[in-house]
């Protein structure tokens, strides 16, 4: 473990997560890698039993917006995320070892947060529109749309 890194992931609160691909390498800019990434998300949500607010999966990084695992820890969840994509891809090794927590404790943090995922495909100029990329949550919140993940909002 990394001297002097402190996360607290059995707060109750929600959490902002982040990983990168091994190099910042482009390994999820195709669309099967990204059904692998979604495939991966989504049994790891039911495997360990939290939601997923929201996702985004860019070319070179992922950015989660999730609770808290009620069947084990969230870093198990990652790691199992993350095991799984690496298992059923030809790219070693795929992922950065550690991933960016961030907890959140208001409404107005969860917002802000989703905003910032969902936008970043824009902001990144791959897009024009958030609803122009496919492999994030966005479609969901914009029309209800169902996906490779379930998300937990209003909608559900």
């Amino acid at each position: 473990m990394t001297r002097g890194l402190k996360r607290y992931q059995t707060s109750g609160h929600d959490h902002f997560l982040t990983f990168n691909c091994y190099g910042r390498r482009p390994y999820l800019s195709s669309d099967s890698a990204c059904s692998l990434f979604e495939d991966a998300l989504e049994r790891m949500r039911i495997r360990y039993a939290f939601q997923v607010y929201g996702y985004v999966v860019m070319p070179e990084h992922v950015h989660l917006l999730v609770d808290e695992p009620k069947n084990g820890t969230l870093d198990e969840a990652i790691k199992g995320i993350k095991l799984s994509v690496t298992l059923r891809s030809r790219q070693r090794p795929f992922w950065l070892p550690r991933y960016h927590d961030f907890n959140i404790f208001t409404v107005t943090k969860f917002r802000e947060k989703l905003r910032y995922l969902h936008r970043n495909p824009v902001v990144r100029g791959l897009v024009s529109e958030p609803e122009e990329w496919g492999a994030s949550s966005y479609l969901h919140y914009l029309n209800g749309v169902r996906g490779r993940v379930e998300i937990s909002s209003d909608w559900v």
